[in-house]
Formats: C-alpha cells, structure tokens, sequence
C-alpha cells in the first residue's frame, strides 16, 4: 500500500505543476493580451514564489503538528480554486494577486509528502519514494506543456484552460483526503506485516542515532549543522535550474528558437520528460546502490556529484549550440541529470527523523524557492538588457554550480542531534 499511495502523492504533485507552470505555456499569448515587458514577465512569474517560499516553515510546523493528511488536501483544495481565479484575470495586478494565491495553497504539499516519505517509507525506500514524489515535476510540467496548450486550443481561450484545469484539481483533493492517512496503521490496505515492516525500520534508525526516541525539536537546533545548510543550499541551486527553465523555457523556445505555441508545447513534453524519467532511474539506482554499499556518503555524493557536472557541462553546451533541435536534446540531458537531485526529499527524514521531517522540509523548500523568486525577476531584467537569453543560460550555470558544492559536502549518513 505504501507504493500504491506514492502512485497518488506522484499524481498530486504532477497535477501541482501543471497548474504551476500552466502561466508559462500561455506566457506568449498572456505577455501579448497584457501588453506586458520582459521585466513584467519576470515579475507575474515570480509573483508564485513570494507567498510560496515564505509559507514553507509555517506549513512545516502545521504538518509536524496536525499531520500531513490534512494540510495536504487543504492545499489540493485551495489551489485548485486559486488557478481556477486566475483564469478570470482582467491584467498584470489582478493575475498577479491570483498567483500568489496559488503560492499560499500549494506551499503544503512538497514538505507533506516528504513528512509521508518518512512516516511510510523503510529507510532503505526513501530513494525510491522521495524520487515518486519528486518526479511529479517535471512529470506535470512535461504533461502540462502539452495539456494546456490542448485545452487552450480546443476552448480557443487560455481563460478556460485554466478554469478547468483548477475544478479538476478541487476534485483532486477530494480523492486525497479520502486515500491519505497520517499512520500506515490506520490505513484500511496495509496489513499488520507492512506495518511492522515500516515500524521496524523507525526503530532501528532511533537506535542506531543513540538518540531513542525523540519528540519534536523544531527548526533552531539544525541551525548550527553543517548538513542543514548544505541541504538548504543544494536545494536553493537546483531550483535555481530547474525553475528558470519552467518559467521561462517556453518563451526561451519562442523567441530564441522561434517555435510555435504547438512546437513548445510538445518541445516541453520531451524536455521536462527526459527529467520525469532521470528522477525515477536515479532513486532506482540510488536505492540498489545504497544496498550493496554500505557507505551512503559514497552513494549519494557520487550520484548527485555527477549530476552536477553534466548539468553545468549540459548548460554551458547550451549557450554555445545554435540548432534549435540541438539546443532541445541538450536540455533534455540537463532535465535528466538535473532531476537525480530529488533524492533531497529524502534527505529531511534522515536528519531529523519521522519528528521534524515536516519543518527541515519546509525549510529546504524555503531555500529552493528563494531561487523560484529571484530567477523569473534576475532573467526577466537579464533578457531585457541584453535582448537575449545567453545571459540567463549562464545564470542556470552559476546555480548548477551552486548545487554540485553542496551536494558534496552535505553528510548523509546520520541524524542530526540538538
């Protein structure tokens, strides 16, 4: 049951970013009906990511103290009404406003999901499970790039694709709150052996941290470790990749490489689909990696170390090329590797366990969307003065840089301690 309930949070998530990143397909027809400037552009991307980052630790303490099931569907729910809002924007304000509303509602569910990862997950799963959950990403920005720009088409208005899109999403949560549950012991599928096998695996990781048993902590104590604010960090430098190229990729793809809305839509299906693919193989890998060695350092510095280096190689190699195809597979390549990295929500239940899994996840996602709120402004200033996107390509190589050195240092192996 474990593995059919990550089938649904990679589901919720998919759903998450397909509404998300539903402004950035219709950016070129929205930019035109709002008359908006590359430096407005960046503004209305980040517009998400001011309420959405500054709602991470607050959530996290809400997850920690009143479970996960409930801040989950919440989310589901308010999002869902939100994207529906923001189909009835008359201009840039209006738009604006609904999406920072979309940023408080979905602030709930990445930190949710890695607070289940730790509560369902045996400690040698989290690889796969935190990969499930992550890979929802670019699973939906891929699947998005084609959905809505299908419904926009056949409802000839952006206004209605997003209507819809966000009553399919109400649903959503209705199906989460019905499947979801806090404790693998009170789900009606799991039987007493999954359950005694995922307890199992809690009580032998409070053992092996000579810790015992410890209630919550909050966020102070982590403070003064080395590995939080490596986790923190690597987290910021991905997303400083991977969120530069959901907001803006598409326009990218339509004024650098002159494709149509129907090209970017299907260009962005392969390319955040190489990164669905990659984030699954890579917690497959990392999983039996982790079984046969027996030093999780050496699993995870060397997996996310090379993912670093042929993501920084892959951007650079961007900014160079300039066939359109071309320029297309090598972001798929960078989406693959990039996107091993969502081995980091995993990383939140090995430092603080099952107790304060929920507020060291909402701290990481603070940090990885300071980066969603920076890069649309940065890029959005960068494209406008120099009337091209070299510049902004560079920016994603000085975040991929970011990301490799944190990886490095950030100690996977035990729980931190007050």
């Amino acid at each position: 049951m474990r593995w059919r309930l990550f089938l649904i949070l990679l589901l919720l998530v998919s759903v998450n970013y397909i509404d998300r990143g539903s402004i950035s397909v219709a950016l070129p027809i929205i930019q035109k009906d709002f008359h908006l400037s590359p430096e407005l552009v960046g503004l209305l991307l980040s517009a998400f990511f001011w309420t959405y980052a500054l709602m991470q630790i607050p959530v996290g303490y809400l997850i920690d103290r009143f479970g996960p099931r409930k801040i989950i569907t919440a989310s589901c729910v308010g999002w869902g009404a939100a994207t529906a809002a923001s189909g009835l924007a008359g201009g840039f304000l209006s738009m604006f406003i609904a999406r920072t509303a979309i940023g408080v509602t979905e602030s709930g569910v990445m930190p949710s999901g890695g607070k289940l990862n730790a509560i369902w997950m045996h400690s040698k799963e989290r690889g796969r499970g935190a990969t499930i959950l992550d890979a929802g990403a670019p699973l939906g920005a891929g699947v998005g790039g084609i959905l809505i720009t299908w419904l926009i088409a056949i409802s000839g208005s952006w206004r209605l694709a997003f209507i819809i899109a966000g009553v399919a999403t109400v649903v959503l949560g209705l199906l989460i709150w019905w499947y979801v549950r806090d404790n693998p012991r009170t789900h009606r599928g799991v039987n007493a052996a999954e359950a005694e096998y995922i307890e199992a695996s809690h009580r032998a990781e409070r053992a092996a941290s000579n810790t015992g048993k410890i209630g919550r902590q909050g966020l102070r104590p982590y403070l003064k470790h080395r590995s939080f604010w490596a986790m923190c960090f690597g987290w910021l430098g991905f997303n400083g990749v991977f969120y530069g190229l959901l907001t803006w990729g598409p326009l990218y793809l339509s004024e650098a490489k002159g494709f149509d809305l129907k090209t970017i839509g299907w260009s962005t299906f392969v390319i955040f689909g190489a990164g669905f693919v990659g984030e699954i193989l890579g917690g497959v890998l990392a999983d039996r990696l982790r079984s046969r060695i027996s030093n999780v350092n050496v699993v995870m510095r060397g997996m996310l170390g090379l993912s670093s280096l042929i993501v920084t190689l892959g951007l650079v190699g961007v900014t160079i090329v300039g066939d359109p195809i071309t320029a297309v597979v090598l972001l798929s390549v960078v989406l693959f590797f990039l996107r091993w990295v969502g081995l980091f929500w995993a990383v939140p239940a090995t430092l603080g366990g099952t107790s304060d899994a929920g507020v060291l996840g909402g701290a990481m996602n603070l940090s990885g969307n300071v980066a969603g709120l920076v890069t649309p402004i940065a890029v959005g200033f960068i494209v406008g003065a120099t009337g091209g996107f070299t510049g902004a390509l560079l920016y994603f190589v000085g975040a991929a840089v970011i990301m490799g050195v944190s990886v490095l240092v950030l100690d996977y192996s035990k729980r931190l301690a007050a």
